[in-house]
């Protein structure tokens, strides 16, 4: 079934929409939003995925972040998804924000309550590139992935644990080692069970230390002020080292009083 469109914005000389259609992964109605780039409407165009943080939906990329002017100068779709089932009234889900509703974490659960609706890896993964490739004009050999936060994390992941799936993958303030933190402790804990073993398949530390695939570009870009980044919450130097010793090319931006 073709997404209903809910939105649609001119920018750019190109449009700003949001969309809603059933997910089959996740059981529930899902909304994404989407730029199309004025080139769009006249050929096929490289797309990326954005995935956001912890309490974010769909808006808060496509509200905030103001990247569809060079989306359009680049012809880029850009997609930007929500981050966790939405309405499915399961027990707990609005208990807290790190954990349920908006925080999905881009894994898909295997624990009671969550593992029906909470799907979220095999979401990006599969059935929302399947539904975009099919109804807007994508090159689907031209995908990469960015994100921030948990978003960044999940960006992470979804590249290498895929290879060759994206052309590069991109993290502003990325969760790079969930299974050390606290945020992912609860997350893949919650979500995975309490056997640790199970979290690294969802850690992008670890994922790195056995990855095979072709070159991937993998860029960082960190705030050297980040609260998060000084509370331990999202170990880029873990990630960086495990990259390093896998002779993984990783550009590390740390931007100053940011």
């Amino acid at each position: 079934m073709a997404p209903k469109q809910v939105s649609s914005n001119k920018c750019f000389e190109g449009f700003q929409k949001v969309f809603e259609h059933d997910s089959a992964e996740l059981k529930c109605k899902m909304k994404f939003g989407i730029y199309l780039p004025p080139k769009a409407e006249t050929g096929k165009c490289p797309v990326l995925y954005w995935l956001s943080g912890l309490t974010c939906t769909e808006q808060n990329f496509i509200t905030k972040a103001g990247f569809q002017q060079a989306a359009a100068e680049h012809g880029l779709i850009v997609v930007a998804p929500d981050t966790s089932p939405r309405g499915c009234n399961v027990e707990g889900e609005d208990e807290s924000w790190d954990f349920g509703t908006g925080a999905g974490f881009y894994v898909d659960a295997t624990e009671d309550p969550w593992k029906t609706n909470y799907r979220m890896y095999s979401y990006i993964k599969d059935e929302l590139p399947k539904l975009i490739n099919a109804n807007f004009p994508t090159d689907p050999e031209r995908m990469s992935i960015f994100g921030h936060s948990m978003g960044g994390h999940g960006a992470l992941i979804l590249a290498l644990k895929n290879p060759g799936k994206y052309k590069s993958v991109s993290a502003f303030a990325p969760i790079c080692n969930p299974i050390q933190c606290q945020w992912g402790k609860k997350a893949l804990g919650g979500y995975l069970g309490p056997d640790a073993r199970k979290w690294e398949a969802y850690d992008a530390t670890q994922l790195v230390k056995s990855y095979s695939g072709p070159r991937l570009d993998v860029l960082i870009d960190q705030g050297k002020d980040d609260q998060f980044l000084s509370a331990g919450q999202l170990l880029p130097d873990n990630f960086i080292a495990a990259c390093t010793e896998q002779k993984i090319p990783v550009v590390f931006r740390l931007q100053q009083a940011s």
